[in-house]
């Protein structure tokens, strides 16, 4: 079956292998302008004024115990607020201690939205801009954001406008290169079967390969193989991790397609954009891609130039809820959907679903990668999974109980 990501509405009516197509709603009528894009970011997004009196940051810290890392902050009228980091703060903890934290301190709390800009040119911190930098930066927001959830006694979907979805459908992400076909579509089937998910996501190609596959034939055999196994009824996506140039991605993106494939995520290199979008142009399956960009700027580019029909900013990597949903507001302009890639396994599922109780242009399927068991008693309400969808935490702030701090100690 072959997928027209410019008119998926009219042709998912009915078609069950197509209903959770991720692309527009039907061609765009007007391309909207750089302005009102650049309009869409700068609206502003916390809804903070139950909260009366500053919240002034008296400390910021970092935490662990033998398995995760944690950012506590606390305010001089001891409000605490918790979030737990992917697991990159073993290593970025130098740049979250020494340039990050420093610049929160003192600061109200109420004023985060202006906070993240300017952390960006505090201590000339714009030359380390980057995952490395934007990391710690999220895990300070996602720490300040629980503080002021739980000062208002509100949750972070209720501090972002309000909540529109008490759960989250799944879809389940492989992350295997190195299994035959055969072998990948067994891992997917007993996915499903776990989960109850009614999505799923393989790789393709080798992994910034420069067109190599990770074993000859794997890719093509793959893609062959997925739909028959699966049938009509299981939305299926594929990603390349930036595995092709443009004339190769278009070669393996018309296999995906020719075979009901619903998505193409990050088909070159997640920085060639020119590329990128040679390969959208060329295509009618919906492309994705965004996973390691920190670049407002250059989201708009993607979202301006139809580079992209789904737009993935990873929370963590992207610096947090705010710089992201400032993403989601341009995408909606275009009529484009958002669904954030998801890092910190288990704990970045839960930030996704966070992020989509409470954004209108969610993609239908959240990004799952099955560590939910290690840490669903976290939350309030504890998570539970269910005919493939996952609850929101509906506790104040992110929902993070004080007891996941039992065992930690400074980092």
């Amino acid at each position: 079956m072959k997928l027209n990501r410019r008119s998926f509405v009219k042709t998912a009516v009915g078609l069950s292998c197509c209903a959770a197509v991720p692309g527009r709603a039907g061609e765009r009528t007007v391309k909207p302008t750089v302005e009102r894009l650049d309009q869409a970011a700068a609206a502003p997004i916390l809804k903070l004024d139950s909260i009366t009196s500053p919240v002034r940051i008296a400390s910021i810290e970092l935490l662990r115990d033998q398995r995760n890392y944690y950012v506590r902050t606390r305010s001089t009228d001891g409000a605490e607020g918790i979030a737990v980091t992917n697991g990159r703060a073993k290593y970025l903890y130098p740049i979250l201690q020494q340039l990050v934290i420093p610049y929160f301190l003192g600061k109200d709390a109420r004023g985060l939205e202006s906070l993240i800009d300017g952390v960006y040119v505090y201590n000339s911190n714009y030359k380390l801009s980057g995952v490395a930098f934007w990391c710690p930066v999220a895990w300070v927001e996602f720490s300040i954001l629980d503080l002021l959830g739980k000062i208002a006694r509100k949750s972070v979907g209720d501090l972002f406008g309000g909540v529109i979805r008490r759960e989250g459908p799944i879809y389940v992400a492989s992350g295997n290169r190195d299994t035959t076909p055969e072998e990948e579509v067994d891992v997917l089937v007993k996915g499903i079967e776990r989960t109850g998910a009614k999505a799923v996501k393989f790789k393709v190609g080798g992994r910034m390969s420069n067109n190599a596959d990770s074993i000859p034939g794997r890719t093509e055999g793959m893609i062959r193989l997925v739909r028959k196994t699966l049938g009509d009824k299981v939305t299926i996506y594929a990603d390349a991790n930036g595995s092709y140039d443009a004339p190769k991605a278009i070669e393996i993106g018309k296999l995906l397609q020719d075979n009901g494939i619903n998505m193409f995520e990050e088909p070159c290199p997640f920085d060639y954009l020119e590329e990128t979008k040679q390969v959208a142009d060329a295509l009618e399956i919906p492309i994705s891609g965004g996973e390691q960009e920190t670049s407002q700027r250059r989201f708009r580019w993607m979202i301006h130039n139809d580079a992209v029909q789904v737009v993935q900013p990873d929370l963590h990597y992207y610096g947090g809820f705010i710089r992201a949903t400032r993403v989601a507001r341009m995408a909606a302009k275009a009529g484009m959907k958002i669904v954030p890639h998801v890092s910190g396994e288990g704990v970045g599922c839960v930030d996704a679903l966070q992020f989509a109780s409470f954004t209108p242009n969610m993609s239908p399927f959240l990004e799952y990668k099955g560590s939910l068991e290690q840490i669903g008693s976290w939350y309030d309400p504890p998570l539970r999974r269910k005919d493939g969808a996952i609850n929101v935490p509906t506790g104040p702030g992110l929902g993070i109980v004080a007891d996941v701090l039992r065992n930690a100690k400074p980092a």
